[in-house]
């Protein structure tokens, strides 16, 4: 039975969820959910996640809202390589300690970064102050210098030799400062190899057709400079 997932390609971890369904060619019916259009506040969205966020997924009568809790869900119902998610105890709890650790750290950064200097911006005509940013830009750095020197240090991947959905949720919550003024990635090599290396394990086809949005909003960036 295919199962339902429901997404916008602005969120990043709707985005995760995306390439992982994708990339383990689960059979999913996609059910897009326009944010800008406030769908997700909707009283039938709220059917499929009381909370009213991205992303949610239908597997019958079954609904499911946390992107972590779906992504394992989907990994056991569909018995998907071991390398996204170690049946080995250690291997595992790897995983589990950067999703749980990127919660309250990496992502609320990126995340106010990109909406007051892109979304924000856009939204009200009026650029962002790079005086109120900096608080947030030097919590930004921090994490990211947390984020190099613990969780990647000199691994391929963050969890090991091959790919994991540790990194697909970080590197949606990465790229996701590439829109801003921020040339995160360039003034940092070691993430932007790895950044690449996910891309190509992904293929580049599948990963630049989620992170088109991105892309695009990059794109606008560099023809303003």
């Amino acid at each position: 039975m295919s199962v339902k997932i429901f997404y916008d390609l602005m969120s990043q971890p709707a985005r995760t969820l995306v390439m992982f369904v994708r990339a383990n060619k689960i059979p999913h019916t996609p059910c897009p959910i326009a944010m800008r259009k406030l769908e997700h506040q909707s009283e039938e969205y709220a059917k499929i996640n009381p909370f009213k966020k991205i992303p949610a997924m239908q597997d019958g009568d079954f609904n499911l809202t946390e992107s972590a809790s779906i992504l394992r869900y989907l990994h056991e119902k569909f018995d998907c390589t071991d390398h996204w998610y170690p049946r080995s105890l250690q291997h595992r709890a790897r995983v589990n300690e950067y999703v749980d650790w990127q919660h309250i750290n990496i992502r609320p950064y990126m995340t106010k970064i990109f909406l007051q200097d892109v979304i924000f911006p856009r939204m009200t005509g009026t650029p962002a102050d790079p005086a109120d940013l900096a608080p947030d830009v030097e919590k930004m750095e921090h994490t990211l210098d947390q984020f190099e020197s613990y969780f990647l240090q000199d691994k391929p991947f963050l969890c090991g030799d091959d790919i994991s959905i540790a990194d697909l949720f970080a590197v949606n919550e990465v790229i996701q400062v590439e829109p801003t003024r921020y040339d995160t990635l360039e003034q940092r090599p070691r993430i932007k190899n790895w950044v690449g290396r996910v891309r190509e394990k992904l293929t580049p086809e599948l990963f630049d057709d989620v992170t088109k949005m991105i892309i695009k909003l990059k794109e606008l960036k560099k023809s303003k400079l």
